[in-house]
């Protein structure tokens, strides 16, 4: 399958699984821990469910890393499935999350999509296709320095060890910046920094499937992924820096500072 043909998969199985998160938002929880504050909900496991059952349909012989339900199948091409990234914020009725589904080629990034339930918006991207949400194609930001950008950012359940940096990352940017936020959703993040309505998105301690379609979208909108340090982007590493092109060294600067200071 080609690049154009994986994202269409992608859009069907995130769109599935936000319909069902859409669908079961007002009624009452089942939450569980999988960590001290680390929650896990019956609606990622059902939506998890659905696109999983969808992708095997669509995709037969595909290996799939998902969250909840981990590793499956072998072989070059690979999904890699968020149900609901944001389930703070779904368990406690705050209506910012979303549902995110890439695949990926031989271990490189092709496709991917995200989806705000709530909203409605669908956004969308293929290696070499651009990056989308619903018709209208994506720019990232024009935004040249710091004082014009707004930024945001994610403090991760684990690793309380590196709060000192992250929050004094914070306070550098929220004093550099026109303004900075914390969604709860990494995909969402990036999906806005794809859309240009954030101009930074820095985070660590993420996972794969929190990450990999945002990825896609940001770099067919023309913008700049990196580890913290303009280092190639690591999956398996776990942090990330997303921008306008004109923005990263200024936020590399901010975030190798605040290493150096935590």
């Amino acid at each position: 399958m080609n690049p154009e043909q994986l994202e269409r998969i992608c859009v069907s199985a995130a769109q599935t699984g936000a319909k069902l998160l859409r669908e079961l938002f007002d009624k009452p929880r089942e939450i569980t821990l999988k960590g001290r504050i680390d929650l896990v909900t019956d609606a990622d496991r059902a939506a998890e469910e659905r696109i999983l059952r969808l992708l095997r349909e669509r995709a037969p012989g595909a290996a799939i890393l998902a969250e909840e339900s981990g590793e499956s199948g072998r072989g070059d091409l690979r999904f890699i499935v968020d149900p609901l990234d944001g389930t703070t914020n779904y368990a406690h009725g705050i209506p910012l999350f979303t549902c995110t589904v890439a695949a990926e080629v031989s271990r490189e990034l092709v496709a991917g999509c995200t989806v705000d339930p709530m909203r409605g918006e669908t956004f969308r991207a293929h290696r070499g296709g651009g990056a989308f949400v619903g018709a209208r194609k994506l720019s990232v930001s024009n935004a040249t320095k710091l004082e014009e950008a707004v930024a945001c950012t994610g403090f991760p359940y684990g690793h309380r060890d590196h709060l000192p940096r992250m929050i004094l990352a914070f306070g550098r940017f929220t004093e550099l910046a026109r303004g900075t936020r914390r969604l709860g959703s990494a995909a969402m993040d990036l999906a806005y920094v794809a859309a240009g309505r954030l101009d930074v998105f820095w985070e660590e301690g993420l996972r794969p499937w929190d990450v990999a379609a945002g990825i896609v979208l940001v770099r067919e909108a023309g913008g700049v992924v990196s580890r913290f340090d303009g280092s190639p982007l690591d999956l398996a590493d776990g942090e990330i820096l997303a921008c306008a092109p004109p923005l990263h060294e200024a936020a590399r600067t901010v975030l190798q500072d605040a290493r150096g200071g935590g």
